[in-house]
């Protein structure tokens, strides 16, 4: 090398205070006008997303969990309906002295008819349906404690004692599939939280490493002048960190937005499930957070990048 591209014995004298404002001015940089802000910004908000999507589902299983926890469905299955309707009755007798009962509600036929509308059409509402193809009568019971399976057949052969053709199951049985659907969302959701992590350290290492091969001839003769491995090192952690900054509050406004967006699309659903799914205030400090993880995944890849590649190069 001819020419020391730093001013000569100068810069030799001001390497002693190789830090700060004056050592960032040594190696030139383009923060803006590069790629890594909007790549940070676009998996920043993509990560938001999928963890808020995450976090709903949880909340959803949860709360739909715990009001279901207790609820129990007998169904009078009996072709005639004067004797349904009798047995029903009965039941709901007996139901209502048991000592762990804590509401029994014979669901009305109406609310019946109206269940099945979607699929029969109108005719469901008219009583043809009913005596052509028996609707088993419906009996909403809520327990003072969780229905586990003893206590299912427990009620089951009291019921069986007096009253035939009835069955007794639990309410969250139903929705099994359902619980089993959200959880494999949800690993999912976290399985893409990993790849864009992934990701996003990858785009910083590429980033890192063009950064320190464009000045690997500064940063030789810095080095050779005083400058430590760690000092060159802070350098690209301060750019990084700038670039990350400005992509993660842009991911964040475009995060918060789609969430915001898809919530109110949810909303208009109108669905008491569906209402079950909204994010706490910790799930809004878990994604508040995402953004300065982040910028710390994009600071610590760049300085292990630039160590690395400093042994290499010296």
């Amino acid at each position: 090398m001819s020419r020391s591209p730093f001013g000569g014995q100068k810069l030799a004298q001001d390497l002693s205070q190789f830090s700060g404002k004056r050592a960032a001015s040594l190696i030139p940089n383009a923060r803006i006008s590069g790629p890594i802000p909007w790549v940070i910004a676009i998996m920043i908000a993509l990560t938001i997303m999928a963890a808020a999507g995450a976090m709903a589902l949880n909340n959803l299983a949860s709360k739909a969990s715990a009001d279901l926890s207790g609820a129990v469905t007998v169904q009078v299955v009996e072709a005639d309906l004067d004797a349904r309707q009798q047995k029903a009755q009965a039941a709901v007798a007996m139901l209502e002295r048991d000592d762990l009962v804590a509401a029994v509600r014979q669901v009305p036929q109406e609310e019946l008819n109206a269940l099945l509308e979607p699929w029969l059409g109108s005719s469901a509402g008219s009583g043809d349906v009913g005596e052509a193809v028996p609707i088993p009568a419906l009996i909403d019971v809520e327990l003072k404690e969780a229905a586990t399976p003893e206590q299912i057949t427990r009620l089951q052969a009291m019921l069986d004692a007096d009253i035939e053709g009835l069955r007794v199951d639990a309410q969250s049985s139903w929705l099994q599939p359902v619980y089993s659907a959200l959880t494999s969302l949800q690993y999912l959701a976290l399985v893409l939280i990993v790849l864009l992590a992934i990701t996003s350290a990858a785009a910083v290492w590429l980033a890192a490493r063009s950064a320190f091969s464009a000045h690997s001839e500064t940063i030789e003769v810095v080095h050779h002048l005083g400058g430590a491995d760690e000092q060159i090192a802070r350098i690209f952690q301060r750019t990084v960190a700038k670039d990350a900054a400005m992509g993660g509050g842009i991911g964040l406004l475009m995060g918060v937005t789609g969430i915001l967006l898809v919530g109110n699309q949810f909303a208009a659903l109108d669905s008491g499930m569906v209402d079950g799914g909204g994010l706490s205030w910790l799930s809004w400090i878990v994604i508040l957070c995402i953004p300065l993880m982040g910028i710390a995944l994009a600071v610590l890849t760049a300085r292990s990048t630039v160590l690395r590649a400093l042994k290499r190069l010296l």
